[in-house]
Formats: C-alpha cells, sequence, structure tokens
C-alpha cells in the first residue's frame, strides 16, 4: 500500500492505494494558504491513515511547480505560491521523520495514466493539462521521465509556432509568445475579451462554440491552429505513442479527430496517427500517480 496525497492551489486530497490499484478513503481538506500549516496538514494526514491501517508506508506528494535540484526548492508553483521558494521535500521529510517523494503534479497525472489508466498499453505516454494554464508530462515505459533540471514536459512555455502568421509580440515580453498564452484557459477569456468586448470563462466560449456563434467560432478556430502546431512541435520531437488529455479545458474538446488532421500537416514526412485519449482516472490521476511515486520502498 502507498499513500497518495494532491497539493493543490484550493484543496489538499488524498488516498491510501492499494497494490491492486484499489483506493482506500480517497478524501480532501481545504489547503491552507500559508506554508508551515500546509505542511502540518500533510503530517497529520499521514498520521490520520497509518494510526487506521496500523503501519508506515510510503508516501508521495504531487503538486505544482518544479523541485529544483540546484537548489532543493520549489519554482513555477503560480497556482500555489506559498510553496514557491521553498524547501518542500526537505521540509516534509524533516516533519514526518522518513523519506517523502515529491513530484509534479502533471508528471504524476502522466504516471497514473501510464501505469492503469488509458495509456497502459503504451510505451511512450505524455500527458497534456489544459486548464487555467499548460502543462505536461512524459513516462516512458512506466516511469517518469523529468530531465536533469526537472522541466521535461513543460511545453507550455515553449514559443507557438507562429506559421504563415506575422508576429505581433513584443520581443521583450516572451511571455506573450508562450504556448500557454495562446491555448489556455485564460488566455482564450482574455483573448476573447480584447477582441469582442465581452468577457466569458473558457467553457462559455466553447459553449457558445457549439450554438455556432460567429465570435465564438473565429475564437476556436484559431485554438484549433495553435493547439495543433504546439502538438506537432511535440511529435517531431518525442513522438509519443499516446497523448493523454487532462484539465478542465480538455474536457470542452470533442474535435480530436479534427486535431489530428491538423498535426499531421505540420510533423516531419506528414504521418501522424498518433492517438489522443482522455484519461480513465480523470482529476483523480494526479494522487495516484502520487502513490504510485513509493511504490519501490518496500516497508
Amino acid at each position: 500500500m502507498q499513500i497518495g496525497i494532491d497539493v493543490g492551489a484550493t484543496k489538499i486530497e488524498y488516498i491510501l492505494l492499494h497494490d491492486n490499484g484499489e483506493e482506500t478513503g480517497r478524501s480532501r481538506i481545504d489547503c491552507p494558504k500559508d506554508y508551515k500549516s500546509i505542511i502540518k496538514s500533510i503530517n497529520e494526514i499521514v498520521k490520520k491513515i497509518e494510526l487506521n491501517i496500523g503501519k508506515e508506508v510510503p508516501i508521495g506528494v504531487c503538486h505544482p511547480g518544479i523541485h529544483s535540484i540546484h537548489t532543493g526548492l520549489i519554482k513555477n508553483s503560480p497556482n500555489c505560491d506559498w510553496i514557491n521558494n521553498k524547501p518542500f521535500q526537505k521540509d516534509l521529510r524533516e516533519a514526518i521523520g522518513r523519506e517523502i517523494f515529491c513530484e509534479n503534479d502533471a508528471n504524476c497525472f502522466t504516471l497514473s495514466e501510464a501505469i492503469d489508466g488509458s495509456g497502459k498499453h503504451y510505451k511512450i505516454v505524455f500527458g497534456i493539462i489544459l486548464g487555467s494554464g499548460v502543462g505536461g508530462g512524459l513516462v516512458i515505459d512506466k516511469k517518469i521521465v523529468s530531465g536533469p533540471h526537472g522541466i521535461t514536459g513543460e511545453w507550455g512555455h515553449n514559443q507557438l509556432p507562429l506559421v504563415g502568421k506575422e508576429s505581433k509580440i513584443k520581443k521583450t515580453n516572451l511571455r506573450e509568445g508562450e504556448i500557454e498564452s495562446s491555448i489556455s484557459g485564460l488566455s482564450l477569456s482574455k483573448k476573447f475579451k480584447k477582441e469582442f468586448k465581452k468577457d466569458l470563462k473558457a467553457h462559455e466560449i466553447f459553449e457558445l462554440y457549439r450554438k455556432h456563434d460567429l465570435d465564438a467560432e473565429k475564437t476556436i478556430e484559431e485554438f484549433k491552429d495553435n493547439l495543433s502546431m504546439a502538438i506537432a512541435s511535440v511529435v517531431n520531437i518525442l513522438d509519443p505513442d499516446v497523448f493523454i488529455f487532462g484539465g478542465g479545458l480538455s474536457n470542452e474538446i470533442n474535435f480530436f479527430n479534427e486535431i489530428q488532421s491538423k498535426v499531421r500537416k505540420f510533423v516531419a514526412g506528414n504521418e501522424f496517427e498518433g492517438i489522443f485519449l482522455k484519461p480513465k482516472f480523470g482529476d483523480a490521476s494526479g494522487v495516484r500517480g502520487a502513490a504510485r511515486l513509493g511504490r519501490n520502498i518496500n516497508y
């Protein structure tokens, strides 16, 4: 058995995962908005579970952002700012008194789906997270590939390929040219408001698109092109067997066949038969993947 804990912007979710993949006691609490209280809450969760089962088990924690191997600090966690620049894994180990495995939430999502989710039959699995931001993770042969700097899978921070388009992006603001700034939920809302003077959330824009609203159709057609070009850049480098889409914005997409055709135009040789899937475990894959982090440790 393993404990999995998912630290997010608004909640801390936790489960006990049996070796056969069966979950016990999935629950969640509100995530405190200060660092010391987060450490304390996780410690209390672990004590509660282990008191109930009568033994110590491995613990995995997933979180937004990257654990820097150079400084030991969390970086790039804008949605959970209170753990930024903090030695999260070190402090958890000291509080609980033993080894704790920490990993990026998108990596844990992908690991879960690669082991016993939608991607379990595939060798190279790329997880795509489309929500308020854009993230991703890479798993090969059921193992997370994070790279020497912990940034593998961060495709959302690549510059968007501007094929056949005149770039209007200021060179001094590279963030505006990132993939995340073109296909995330927040970016869709921002662009729609700027162009059409309508303040709508991304899911509302998609709802109008399905009703054939002209403004929404223009926005989503551009979204399709940008998403396809961005995915093609991943294909040309990694050529994954399967892409698994998570995040709230992914739930709005019902045109994967169209995206596949568009991607084919941008990949080397124009041959692409990649598979796009929704996650088997949905939002629960992050916490399940966290539990998987400690599988090689025996207690």
